[in-house]
């Protein structure tokens, strides 16, 4: 009863985010949303920074487990990044409250060891991409830098989702991508 608490905590969390107008998320707002006191809400987390860490700690697992299903499934190094690419921007388009924590835009006044964790999390991920590219270039022989190709994926979607978020979600990740992630993973 009390994992499914927190997950309910951290539903509401991510539902509260998704809001187009970007309002400070208080203890107190949560409760109210949840129905329950403040109180109740620190019982199962400490602090409302422990509530984003919820929520990092469940992007990654998802998007590291979405990678590695990923990695298993294919076996062509370049097809994997386009697959990649689209199931980042699809994860963006589907958790537009998550999309809020990964551009940094949720944790704006918050603990600052939030965003470095962010920050670490994005590395990871293109770390991740470079590797494959490395393997794919020396598979290929094509003259390109793994890392300057992984840094340009990755910042086309960070951008792609702070392009979204600053529309309050009418932008959506996913348009256009077929043929930027094409022309980005060639």
């Amino acid at each position: 009863m009390a994992g499914e608490r927190k997950q309910q905590i951290l539903e509401a969390l991510a539902k509260m985010l998704e809001a187009p107008k970007r309002e400070k998320i208080t203890t107190a707002a949560l409760a109210a949303k949840l129905d329950v006191s403040e109180a109740a809400l620190y019982r199962h987390f400490a602090s409302k920074a422990q509530m984003f860490e919820g929520l990092i700690a469940f992007i990654e697992e998802t998007i590291f487990g979405l990678i590695n299903k990923i990695n298993t499934e294919e076996t062509d190094g370049l097809r994997q990044v386009q697959r990649i690419i689209t199931m980042l921007l699809a994860f963006g388009e589907k958790n537009p409250g998550m999309t809020r924590v990964l551009i940094g835009d949720a944790l704006v006044n918050e603990d600052e060891k939030l965003q470095l964790r962010i920050n670490q999390l994005q590395d990871r991920i293109e770390v991740t991409i470079k590797q494959i590219l490395k393997i794919a270039v020396a598979e290929s022989g094509k003259k390109v830098l793994p890392e300057a190709q992984a840094n340009l994926i990755m910042s086309y979607v960070i951008g792609r989702w702070h392009q979204s978020a600053k529309s309050g979600f009418k932008r959506k990740p996913l348009e256009f991508a077929s043929a930027q992630v094409a022309f980005l993973a060639s």
